[in-house]
């Protein structure tokens, strides 16, 4: 069983949110993406990561990581 991700201390929902949006990326484009990486995942499942409500598999933040041309730190950041 892989290893998911919590959300309760970190805003990785938002920063892939931020992330995403500044990229230019909409949502189905981004699960499109990720089914291209062999992470296979709903917008309803997106929405709710995004939410915060949702935890994340490691190969999904792999995979996020790659499609949005980031790095965990920014991925993981607190809010400032």
């Amino acid at each position: 069983m892989e290893q998911k991700i919590k959300q309760d201390d970190i805003h990785l929902g938002e920063n892939i949110r931020k992330i995403r949006l500044v990229a230019g990326i909409k949502q189905t484009e981004l699960v499109t993406m990720l089914q291209l990486h062999n992470v296979y995942m709903t917008r309803e499942t997106l929405v709710k990561i995004e939410r915060g409500i949702h935890h994340v598999s490691v190969s999904q933040l792999r995979a996020i990581r790659d499609c949005l041309n980031t790095t965990y730190d920014e991925l993981l950041k607190e809010e400032q």
